[in-house]
């Protein structure tokens, strides 16, 4: 069993959501996002996904691509993301790594499964691969004992939801929304219809992301979901810190609220 999966049977037999935090590896430097990550673990995440950046984000929306750009601008590399899922796992908090696929793809897919793993990853979220295009990663991800979380999104008919379930390991990403990552001032009303719908076909864990920012709307995806995802709301939080400490702080703070939100 991962990490992943341990991480969700606890927050389960407490009676409540996962609270998962997004942050991408390299912003506003190496140092201060590994110390916002082990300060979101510290104060509450029970998954944190660590964003690899990638020069063309796709999903994106202006905030995170923004912090992907400062990243990469810094001199971000893939050996600095697995630097930081190490720093994660050894304090004792589930770490995935949310990537588009071309890295993946470049950087080898098995030297990539082995290097993760090497680091104490769980696994991948990957959110422009689909079933059709997985190649060899089901395969390679078996062997090296990784997570693989595909997303469904309110458009996928029903045999589509049952395609991508019958891959993902983990859990399974819910886009509550058609778009791209950011805060909204409401949860999409096709949230809690997504999960009902991708529960008819996998037994796996149902997290929610996209538009989550208040510990109010965590606790209302938490009432219909198995996990709460939140990214953009920790990023704008980072990018508008004075210093790093404040930073780290106000990461540390903001997940505090969160997770007083999914415990609702």
């Amino acid at each position: 069993m991962s990490a992943v999966s341990t991480a969700f049977e606890k927050a389960a037999a407490e009676d409540r959501a996962a609270l998962i935090g997004y942050l991408p590896a390299g912003f506003p430097d190496k140092d201060t996002a590994i110390r916002a990550a082990l300060a979101m673990a510290s104060a509450g995440a029970d998954v944190i996904e660590v964003g690899l950046p990638y020069s063309d984000p796709l999903m994106d929306g202006p905030v995170i691509a923004d912090a992907v750009y400062r990243s990469l601008a810094g001199g971000t590399r893939i050996k600095d993301v697995f630097d930081t899922v190490e720093a994660i796992s050894n304090a004792g908090t589930a770490a995935v790594v949310m990537t588009y696929w071309n890295p993946v793809d470049h950087y080898g897919v098995d030297a990539f499964a082995r290097d993760l793993a090497s680091a104490g990853g769980s696994g991948l979220i990957t959110p422009d691969l689909t079933p059709e295009e997985s190649g060899s990663w089901p395969q390679v991800s078996d062997a090296h004992g990784l997570d693989r979380v595909y997303l469904v999104a309110p458009s996928s008919p029903e045999a589509r939801i049952a395609t991508i379930t019958r891959l993902c390991r983990g859990f399974v990403y819910a886009a509550s929304l058609m778009g791209i990552t950011g805060t909204r001032e409401a949860v999409s009303s096709s949230a809690a219809g997504l999960v009902r719908r991708t529960r008819e076909h996998t037994t796996l864990p149902v997290a929610v992301g996209l538009g989550v920012s208040t510990p109010e709307q965590a606790a209302e995806v938490a009432a219909f979901a198995d996990g709460v995802i939140v990214g953009s709301a920790f990023v704008r939080r980072i990018a508008s810190a004075a210093t790093p400490a404040d930073a780290v702080a106000a990461v540390r703070a903001f997940t505090e609220v969160l997770a007083g939100g999914v415990r609702r």
